[in-house]
Order: C-alpha cells, then sequence, then structure tokens
C-alpha cells in the first residue's frame, strides 16, 4: 500500500501472471485515494477502539464486526482485509507478512482438539476453529469472554452512526483516476488529442434549434486531468492507476511525457523539467504529489522492449502466486448431508493441486505460464473445481502448450492413466479407436465426435483441434472425477 505521508512521488508496476491479485492491488490502493466525509473523526474513533489491543483482540473484533452481517465463516483474506486489521497494522508500522501474522494468532487460539488445525504452541485459552473449507469461526464458548470487547464495539458503531447523522451524503471523492490499456489506446486518450466535439442546442433568431453539430477540438486526457487537479491541491497525493500496461505502446501513450514522469524530473524537484504540449502547445510539468501505479502481465511476450522503457522509470514489485490462500474442498457438495465423512481420503487440498500443477508447468512450459490462485480462490465446491478446469485452467494451457497432447498429460499426470481417468485425452487416438467399434456404438462414436467439435473452441487458430479433447466425465460432473483421489493425483 502507498505510505500516504510521503511527499517522494511513487512509480510502481505490479508484475505476474495471470490470476496473481495484480488487479486487486491496484483495486485496494484505490481505496488509499479515496476521500469519505466524516473520514477524520471515523478514524480517530478507530484508532482510539484499536489503541492498545492485541491481535488476537483485534481478530475477535473483526469476527464480531462481520457477525452483525450474518457473515460469521471468514477466509484469511477477508480477515486481513477488514478496517480494524489494516488499521492496527498501520499502528504497528506493519506493511509485510499480514497474512502469516493473521494464521498464526488463529492457530495459536485454536482449540486442541480441533480437527483442522495442527499447531503445537497453543495459547491457554481457544477462541477460533477452522470448518473443512478452510474458513475460520469464532467459537461460540468464546462469547462470555468477548463481553468487553463487544460493548466497546458497540460504542464505537453508535459513535460512526452518530457522525454519519450529521452527513448530508455519504460519498468519497476520488484522488485517483483508473485506465486499462489495450491496443487502440492512445496518446490522445491518455494526455491530450483533438476530439469530435457535439454542439447542443443552440439559439437562433430567438428560436431553439436542437440540431446537433460535431465540431473538434484539443480535449484533455485522463493523466492531464489528473495532473491538473493534484496541481490545485498540492497538499493532497494523487494517483494514476493503469491496468494491463503492456497491452498498449507505452511510448506512443506517454509521448514526450515518459521522461517527465521520472521522481527527480517532477515539478519542483532539482533536475524538473518542463515541455510543451504537443497538441494544445501548453507548457506542462508532472506533478509530484501524483503517483503512477501498473499491472503488467508477464505472460505477453510480444512486448518485451517495455521492460527496457520503464525500468528507470519504475520499480517492480513481483506477484507470485500464493496458493496457500486457497481452501480445502470435498468430493460431496454438502458434508452435512452425510455423503462425505470430512475424511482425509475425501479431501482435495486446492493448495496442494496448485502447487503440483504449477510445479508442472514450470519445467514443461516455464516460470511464466503457471496459473495464479485466483483461477481457484473462489472455489468452495467439488463442482466449482470441475468448471474451472474445463472452462478457464486446460483451455488457457493448451494454448500455452500450443496443443501437445504429451506436455498437457504430463501436466496433469494423464500419461500411466487408463484412458477414463486421464483429465485431457489424445483426441485423434479416441477418434482412431472409434473407427475400429463395432457398428452398434456408432452412436456413441458420434457423441464424442460432438465433444470434440465442441473442445475447437478452446483452441487459437493456429493450434489443431484435433490434438486433445477434454474428458468428457470431467465436463458432464460424471464418474471418477466425482471422486477426491482423481484430484489428489495432481499434487
Amino acid at each position: 500500500m502507498p505510505d500516504m505521508s510521503t511527499h517522494e512521488p511513487t512509480n510502481i508496476i505490479y508484475t505476474g501472471v495471470a490470476g496473481t491479485g495484480k488487479t486487486y492491488r491496484l483495486l485496494q490502493i484505490a481505496k488509499q485515494y479515496t476521500d469519505y466525509l466524516s473520514k477524520t473523526e471515523n478514524e480517530d474513533l478507530l484508532e482510539q477502539l484499536l489503541q492498545g489491543l492485541s491481535w488476537r483482540e483485534v481478530l475477535c473484533l473483526v469476527f464480531l464486526d462481520l457477525r452483525a452481517e450474518q457473515q460469521d465463516l471468514l477466509k484469511v483474506r477477508e480477515i486481513i482485509d477488514h478496517p480494524f486489521f489494516m488499521t492496527k497494522a498501520a499502528q504497528n508500522s506493519r506493511d509485510k507478512n499480514l497474512d502469516s501474522t493473521a494464521w498464526l494468532e488463529l492457530r495459536r487460539h485454536s482449540p486442541t482438539n480441533s480437527q483442522t488445525v495442527s499447531f503445537d504452541n497453543r495459547a491457554s485459552q481457544a477462541y477460533f476453529d477452522k470448518d473443512n473449507s478452510g474458513s475460520w469461526y469464532l467459537l461460540p464458548e468464546s462469547m462470555v469472554l468477548l463481553e468487553d470487547l463487544s460493548q466497546q464495539l458497540a460504542e464505537f458503531q453508535q459513535a460512526q452512526r452518530d457522525n454519519q447523522a450529521h452527513q448530508n451524503q455519504n460519498i468519497g471523492q476520488q484522488r485517483f483516476s483508473m485506465v486499462s490499456f489495450h491496443q487502440a489506446y492512445g496518446y490522445e486518450e491518455f494526455v491530450e488529442g483533438i476530439r469530435p466535439v457535439m454542439s447542443g442546442a443552440t439559439q437562433a433568431n430567438n428560436s431553439i434549434s436542437n440540431q446537433n453539430q460535431m465540431s473538434y477540438a484539443v480535449q484533455d486526457g485522463a493523466f492531464l486531468k489528473l495532473c491538473q487537479r493534484a496541481a490545485r491541491d498540492p497538499q493532497q497525493r494523487y494517483a494514476m492507476l493503469i491496468d494491463e500496461i503492456n497491452r498498449a505502446n507505452v511510448s506512443r501513450v506517454f509521448g514526450e511525457l515518459l521522461s517527465l514522469i521520472e521522481p527527480d524530473k517532477r515539478a519542483g524537484k532539482p533536475n524538473a523539467m518542463t515541455v510543451n504540449l504537443a497538441y494544445s502547445g501548453h507548457a506542462f510539468s508532472v506533478p509530484a504529489n501524483v503517483d503512477i501505479y501498473a499491472t503488467m502481465n508477464t505472460q505477453d511476450h510480444s512486448l518485451a522492449p517495455l521492460d527496457m522503457a520503464l525500468r528507470r522509470r519504475f520499480r517492480f514489485i513481483d506477484c507470485p502466486p500464493q496458493p496457500d490462500l486457497l481452501s480445502t474442498i470435498y468430493d460431496s457438495n454438502d458434508i452435512d448431508t452425510g455423503l462425505s465423512d470430512g475424511s482425509e481420503a475425501s479431501a482435495i487440498d486446492l493448495s496442494k493441486l496448485l502447487t503440483g500443477l504449477n510445479r508442472r508447468i514450470v519445467q514443461t512450459l516455464g516460470i511464466e505460464a503457471q496459473l495464479g490462485h485466483a483461477f481457484l480462490f473462489t472455489v468452495t465446491q467439488l463442482e466449482q473445481l470441475q468448471t474451472a478446469l474445463v472452462e478457464q485452467i486446460i483451455p488457457q494451457l493448451a494454448q500455452a502448450a500450443g496443443g501437445q497432447i504429451t506436455v498437457l498429460q504430463y501436466i496433469f499426470g494423464d500419461e500411466q492413466q487408463p484412458t477414463s481417468k486421464q483429465f485431457v485425452q489424445d483426441s485423434q487416438a479416441l477418434m482412431n479407436d472409434e473407427l475400429y467399434n463395432p457398428m452398434g456404438n456408432q452412436n456413441n462414436a458420434s457423441a464424442e465426435h460432438q465433444i470434440f467439435a465442441g473442445q475447437g473452441s478452446f483452441l487459437g487458430q493456429s493450434m489443431n483441434v484435433n490434438s486433445y479433447t477434454i474428458n468428457a466425465d470431467l465436463i458432464a460432473r460424471d464418474g471418477e472425477f466425482n471422486n477426491a483421489a482423481i484430484y489428489q493425483r495432481l499434487y
């Protein structure tokens, strides 16, 4: 997160493969550049509430706060993103390894007879436990120990409501601008350019004419507008948020501003630079209170020279896959029905599954073909895992592998498996088998050919659509693919 107290310009690009939370980071940063009405008063109240509390007490407050919203089960990511946790981290001058802090406190204060948490150095009093899906909850028996905290929280919430009652609206003022680059995005949209303007109704000879007329004028782009706001408000920091910076021609988008964004060349800095803008001719320099954050997908190899142009101007922060954020699911969609006993044999550890897949992906396709944790982050049931594999993961890896069946089958551990248990099947071999089937199986062969044709939509035009097919049982969520064992093979 940005340090809002510093006056040094910040230029950062978050890099990583798809699904590693880069865009999510931009959205979180945007919150730091948003001013909400009554922000100072509410922050003071929150500071007072958390002052002197331990991490365990802060975690309890998070659970108590969300119970009012009927949210009793929380993932670790939801906990550390809660304002209580973030504010406590800021009070302790902490901005790294926050997930580790939450994990440690949750496990330390779990019961010794927990069926889902293993930990050697437990505290004497338990407050939290984890269910079979990897979500944490507050132990009901701990509520009697939290009466004082509950009272403090109630007073805090009432004070917040009192503050809100004095406001006529609750709209935040944004001190940021967010854009997504693409191949057609240019200088005209980002800085300034000549663009068409439709005139409104005009009055002539005491009569109103509603006929729209088109004219052309120099219009300010997203970055120029933000810089103008920042120049008028030097005591506040502003942010330009750019998603997928490597999707556009950066030199063309920034133009002469590519040098001006360097921290030491900002307005008021020792090496400050000023240029005349290309269309309007106005003198311009980038204010020092404008920060720039961007994301870059490292899987895009077509714009490798981009690194050379930006390395001196931006800090690059890698965003690797984080399998530890993933939960454990079971081979029944409803454990409470008794169809699954919640045992290890029926468990599918998504963290191990992603780690295993990525290990073999790196061996065969390289580190930049890895899968991000976002592909499985929302998976809580077997059906969702099957959908993710069929609609996202296998098609993406097939594209990265150029449809090579041997590579795909190695990644999914299919080489030594019978055809019925293969995630990815050799479609040509299957079609050849169909040619030798008895006449009585022609209907089955026809059905298989329809499945093969359907898989072609997942592949690029340069690939052989008959090179692979996804197992029909996986698509239909049937057969072996309803058992945990076949997914545990991917570990």
